[in-house]
């Protein structure tokens, strides 16, 4: 690239000038010796010429003009020839757009969630803080192991809790349920993070003498209090509660763990907070100066090892995890990100080689037009200068367009994240183009006019001209044939690696959407409500639970039967406590289950199966016995092979008010996510156990969609005081379960690269084949006129088609089983070397790719053979 590096520096310009300045003397000299002069009066008169001004100047002002008009002239002669082949442009203009926007878009959500930095001071020291357990990985805090390893660090520099909430938010007449995030009193300065109104939480304002008060979001002051400047100081109502208003937070703060409306303190602890084997809590907190994640992490496991011997019930086989803060945020989008822009980057090579085809067809064909153009001595250079402006030309008709569409696919993929989905992944919601992504696009723009002018350069072979002048563009169709089968090849490769990797997650992704829940989930219409003033005994929480029942029961014509439970099924594996079996010894081993409180009905409501005993009555309240409902793996975690009906069960230390005799097993029903394990789960009925529960469950007799407004109607007519929200059929909540979200978005975009790559593969299959078609036009003549069929002319070009295809296709599936590997962490109930996936990509395109190549073998089997002799 020496004549590129000349031809664009003003230093080259120059050294080139400089050193054709003498053979104008030269010239200048032999003129005046030819004109009669000697050879010092020639040499004398042609310096003199040449002495009156500076030679770089002159040499400047010589470039200029003539330099300047060439270039416009190639831009002219360049926008004529895309005019004449409107194909070749607009097919080379649109594969490079579709390569730069494809992977532009992907790699503008993979800045936003694991380059661009997080909102908060010295962002790299921040660190997730979680317990551990054998069946749990990253596990919360007890509120009393928090305050021991606060205490007992000596890695952190600051240490803070936080826990998701829900309160109701009055104004005059109207209430409305808001997430809320309670955090300990440090956690803004943890975060480094400082107000845009007013000021922060500090630990004088989180105990339970402190007045209450509450941080607003940015955006929560601007949609419900209208941005007021005043509302520093501000009171408002939060379950009947009256907290004051002591600060805004900035505009770019965002808490990718928990998209929180109000920020309040933590406050007044529940009798389960204060319990140390009761969970709730989330830990974050700030490494020393110089100390590592590995540091911190050894001494956080010393501090548990040391809590296990103090408590060894509550925090028996309990360790630590500490990891940095962003990778605890997007552990699980990490590498479906990943994966995504790899896939796009596999699409943009494929347009970049599709690209580089076209190019050295058209180079081919113009073969001649180059030869008489250096035969009337055009440069070199003069010539790569031309093949250059035409790269650029097709580089800046296809950036725009590809920086277009990717902007828009953000702004669309965006839009379709599922808001409960979104809440997690906030560094999601003010996505867009900054310069990382704009660099990105000019990394991409440079390559891609790199290639735009290496690969037609490639046929540029000036000592060639008397050949090319000769035969026009069949000089050199071996060559060009064998190079072009290799692009196509590499094609047909990487189109199987992205075939097999979407044909994988799909085949994931459906699996997912059919694992079996073990119970009904047609006609299920479910959602949140806030009760959490005016209820506060047990006695009121049980009596609302009840009139909400009756209530929606008596919706005519639309609800068949409603249920209260603490929590929905298909949301996650937790609230898990620790059983033990009275009577039995114990060795101290923890069995945990999940642990659910469910009305009377809920069980018929969802319709799952019971295996053996009864469901819960509404006789199963306070004055009976104390029972409970276990599903099949905790009766077989619990008793093995014995029948669990009639065996009470407690907690480890099986304190009185524990126990609970085993009245029913049911099917095991799916508490926790769709790629989660079925888990043991122990139900208690919500008469013996009442609390605030806050998820109904419905079934309908219609659309359940339709349902829910009258649902929501009929418990504001019970209490215009209580929240509602989180509105969701059922089916709803399971496709836009966040691990049914990903695996769906990764699926669909990977297949559409792949498909994308199929068809440029299959594209850039027919081109060469039709191009040594065309190539080979005598050769056909002769042979069909020395007897060949048609039928063998056929077969002779399908013959090499599919020699191209086979190679493919092996290279490409070698790809895919170690593409595979790299998947497995993704794949949900498929293997990364699936034999029906491979199978049925290795036939899709092999099948495609030939029928592709069946029509240049048709043309050719037609060819008259004395045309093609005249012809040539």
């Amino acid at each position: 690239m020496r004549w590129l590096v000349r031809m664009l520096t003003r230093h080259g310009r120059y050294q080139d000038l400089s050193e054709s300045i003498p053979e104008h003397l030269e010239e200048k000299i032999a003129d005046r010796i030819d004109g009669g002069m000697s050879r010092e009066q020639a040499d004398r008169t042609a310096q003199l010429e040449f002495r009156s001004f500076d030679r770089k100047e002159r040499s400047l002002a010589v470039w200029r003009g003539p330099r300047w008009e060439s270039i416009r002239a190639d831009a002219r002669f360049a926008l004529r020839q895309f005019r004449k082949a409107p194909g070749f442009a607009l097919s080379a203009v649109l594969v490079l757009a579709m390569g730069i926007g494809a992977s532009a878009s992907i790699f503008t959500f993979v800045n936003a969630a694991l380059l661009k930095p997080l909102p908060y001071w010295d962002a790299g020291r921040l660190v997730a803080v979680f317990e551990t357990t054998p069946s749990c990985g990253e596990c919360g805090l007890s509120y009393p192991d928090y305050q021991d390893w606060k205490r007992n660090s000596s890695s952190f520099s600051s240490f803070d809790v936080w826990t998701p909430d829900a309160y109701l938010l009055r104004r005059s007449a109207a209430v409305e349920s808001l997430r809320v995030g309670r955090v300990s009193g440090g956690f803004f300065q943890t975060l480094g993070v400082s107000p845009s109104l007013g000021r922060l939480f500090t630990a004088a304002d989180d105990n339970a003498t402190a007045a209450r008060s509450v941080v607003l979001p940015y955006g929560t002051w601007q949609r419900i209090f209208g941005g007021r400047p005043d509302i520093v100081g501000a009171s408002i109502t939060l379950d009947n509660n009256v907290y004051t208003v002591i600060g805004v937070l900035p505009r770019d703060f965002q808490f990718a763990s928990r998209a929180a409306e109000l920020w309040v303190t933590i406050g007044d602890l529940g009798s389960c907070e204060m319990d140390r084997s009761c969970r709730p809590f989330s830990g974050i907190a700030r490494l020393k100066s110089g100390t590592t994640v590995a540091a911190a992490l050894a001494n956080a496991n010393a501090i548990a090892s040391q809590l296990q011997k103090q408590y060894p019930q509550s925090n028996r086989d309990l360790g630590a995890l500490v990891e940095p803060f962003r990778d605890s945020i997007t552990g699980d989008i990490r590498p479906i990100l990943l994966i995504l822009l790899s896939g796009s980057l596999l699409l943009l090579l494929i347009a970049w080689v599709n690209v580089a085809s076209l190019l050295i067809v058209r180079g081919e064909k113009r073969r001649h037009e180059i030869a008489v153009r250096g035969a009337l001595g055009a440069s070199f250079t003069r010539l790569a200068q031309a093949l250059f402006i035409e790269a650029v030309l097709l580089v800046v008709l296809s950036v725009p367009a590809g920086a277009g569409a990717a902007l828009g696919s953000v702004r669309v993929l965006a839009a379709l994240i599922p808001e409960r989905v979104l809440r997690g992944m906030p560094f999601f919601q003010t996505i867009g183009f900054d310069h990382r992504v704009l660099m990105f696009v000019g990394v991409a723009s440079l390559v891609s006019l790199a290639i735009c002018t290496a690969a037609p350069m490639t046929r540029l072979y000036l000592a060639d001209v008397r050949s090319g002048l000769a035969h026009g563009t069949r000089t050199s169709s071996g060559a060009w044939k064998r190079f072009g089968s290799t692009l196509v090849v590499a094609e047909l490769a990487l189109a199987i690696v992205l075939l097999t990797s979407g044909g994988l997650l799909g085949k994931s992704f459906y699996r997912i959407l059919h694992v079996d829940v073990n119970f009904n989930t047609a006609n299920l219409a479910t959602l949140e409500i806030d009760a959490n003033t005016g209820y506060e005994t047990a006695s009121r929480q049980l009596a609302m639970a009840h009139h909400l029942i009756d209530t929606i029961n008596s919706v005519p014509g639309v609800l068949t039967s409603g249920t209260v439970s603490s929590h929905l099924p298909v949301t996650c594996n937790c609230d898990a406590a620790s059983y033990r079996v009275l009577g039995r010894s114990w060795n101290g081993e923890q069995q945990q289950a999940v642990s659910r409180t469910v009305s009377a009905g809920y069980f018929a409501t969802v319709q799952t199966r019971l295996v053996r005993g009864r469901f819960f009555t509404e006789a199963d309240d306070a004055s009976h016995p104390a029972v409970v409902i276990i599903n099949r793996r905790t009766a077989h975690l619990l008793f093995q092979d014995e029948d669990p009906i009639g065996q009470v069960i407690g907690d480890q230390a099986l304190t009185e008010n524990s126990l609970h005799r085993v009245i029913g097993v049911i099917e095991d029903m799916r508490e926790g996510a769709l790629n989660e394990p079925l888990e043991p789960a122990v139900y208690y009925p919500l008469n013996q156990k009442p609390g605030n529960y806050s998820f109904l469950v419905v079934r309908t007799n219609q659309d359940p969609a339709r349902a829910l407004s009258e649902i929501v109607s009929a418990i504001h007519g019970l209490d215009p005081q209580i929240g509602v929200r989180n509105e969701f059929t059922m089916a709803e909540h399971i496709r836009d379960d966040h691990a049914s979200y990903l695996h769906r978005s990764a699926a669909a975009l990977v297949g559409g690269f792949a498909t994308c790559a199929l068809m440029l593969g299959v594209i850039g299959l027919y081109g060469v084949v039709a191009y040594s078609v065309s190539q080979r036009t005598l050769e056909i003549g002769i042979r069909m006129a020395l007897g060949a069929e048609r039928r063998s002319i056929r077969r002779l070009i399908l013959v090499e088609a599919a020699e191209l295809v086979l190679w493919g296709l092996v290279l490409g599936l070698a790809g895919a089983t170690v593409t595979g590997r790299f998947l497995g962490s993704l794949l949900f109930g498929v293997r990364s070397w699936d034999l029906v996936t491979f199978t049925a990509v290795t036939a899709t395109l092999g099948l495609t790719a030939l029928m592709a190549a069946w029509i240049p073998a048709r043309r050719a089997a037609g060819t008259d053979p004395m045309e093609a002799l005249r012809a040539d």
